[in-house]
């Protein structure tokens, strides 16, 4: 079993009922959830809840965050704008297992028209149960630090 964890949520509206699927999972696994909305299905910029969420993880608030838009791609952009966020956008369990495990994300992000239910239930378990492996993943990952410059 996983020890509690403060979990940032986030959607569009295409991802609203995708997000509530997986933030009543968290709740039943005993995990707190700041939930940065939306909660309905007017449309709204899926850019807001990207750095809702990343300023959320980024500044402690929560540990991990959550994202959901049509297709993921957009609000995993928007909050890999944010210092300090590794956001991933993954497709399965697979996927979020070695997000965690070789690059450290914080911040895992789904195509609510990409993937179901049940495939995003089960990757957003792998993802909060794998450890970031560190060792020899430690070097890329402080490459990914928009502080990290290339030397000659």
């Amino acid at each position: 079993m996983i020890a509690p964890l403060t979990v940032a949520v986030g959607a569009d509206h295409a991802g609203v009922a995708l997000k509530s699927t997986l933030r009543q999972a968290l709740e039943e696994a005993g995990h707190s959830v700041l939930d940065m909305g939306t909660h309905g299905p007017e449309s709204v910029d899926y850019p807001d809840f990207g750095s809702a969420v990343a300023s959320a993880v980024n500044n402690g608030q929560a540990r991990f965050g959550v994202l959901v838009c049509g297709t993921g791609i957009g609000i995993s952009i928007a909050a890999n704008r944010v210092h300090g966020i590794r956001c991933a956008l993954v497709h399965d369990a697979t996927g979020a297992r070695l997000s965690r495990e070789h690059n450290d994300a914080n911040i895992i992000a789904f195509g609510a028209r990409m993937i179901g239910p049940e495939p995003a239930l089960e990757a957003l378990r792998a993802f909060l149960a794998t450890p970031y492996a560190g060792g020899r993943h430690d070097r890329r990952v402080l490459k990914l630090s928009p502080d990290w410059t290339r030397t000659p």
